[in-house]
């Protein structure tokens, strides 16, 4: 999700790379569930979340859309984000308990929370955001740690590749300006990353790949990560 704003206004002012040590560490958010409540729509998922949350809980995309996630238009695309449910706006898997009840196969936005990632010239840092985050006291602890992702390399990858790609078909879809051709674009996307499961018996990240140059070609968009 992009969001037009100073970096100066919502960071530290500092830009960290995935070796580099943030005042992060929320001490497990003992007692504190306020980043799981009252978040909208802007929990957006990506192939991956999707498939993390498919495979934890044994459920296909179109199970998964029935209570715990939604459908909303991002960035001019179509795509899945986190339902939040009851009086105080809370995440669905946030158990009675105040806990996380998905914590193993959590989203990335909630592995990198409070961090956020900066893009610029088709690469990305990680930044702090100072405003978000109301537990006090927090300590520093490795990025990479703190995200908890095995194979961190290739995440990143992942995650710029699937920016680029998103960036490069909104691009493509605004020139062209036909609505007709946004909205097959956009159920392509949904269907294409989202609805048909990925391959449990292969590695995620190359499967991804395939699909992702599939995409490409099949849409005809132009260009890679990096």
């Amino acid at each position: 999700m992009r969001r037009k704003i100073s970096l100066e206004e919502i960071s530290d002012g500092r830009l960290y790379s995935s070796n580099d040590m943030v005042k992060a560490d929320c001490g497990g958010c003992v007692g504190c569930s306020s980043c799981c409540r009252g978040m909208g729509e802007s929990i957006v998922l990506d192939p991956l979340d999707v498939h993390r949350l498919s495979m934890g809980q044994r459920k296909n995309f179109q199970e998964l859309l029935e209570e715990e996630l939604e459908l909303h238009v991002v960035d001019g695309l179509i795509l899945p984000n986190l339902r939040m449910s009851g009086e105080d706006e809370a995440c669905v898997y946030l158990n009675a308990q105040g806990r996380c009840g998905i914590h193993l196969f959590r989203p990335g936005i909630c592995r990198l929370f409070p961090l956020g990632r900066y893009y610029e010239n088709r690469t990305f840092q990680y930044f702090l955001q100072v405003h978000e985050c109301i537990k006090g006291n927090r300590t520093k602890i490795k990025v990479k740690k703190w995200i908890d992702t095995p194979d961190l390399k290739s995440y990143e990858k992942f995650v710029l590749d699937w920016h680029c790609f998103l960036e490069d078909l909104d691009e493509k879809l605004s020139a062209v300006g036909d609505e007709a051709m946004r909205k097959a674009g956009c159920m392509y996307v949904l269907r294409h990353f989202y609805a048909e499961p990925f391959e449990t018996r292969t590695e995620f990240y190359p499967y991804f790949d395939c699909r992702l140059r599939q995409a490409r070609e099949d849409l005809e968009i132009k260009g890679n990560a990096r």
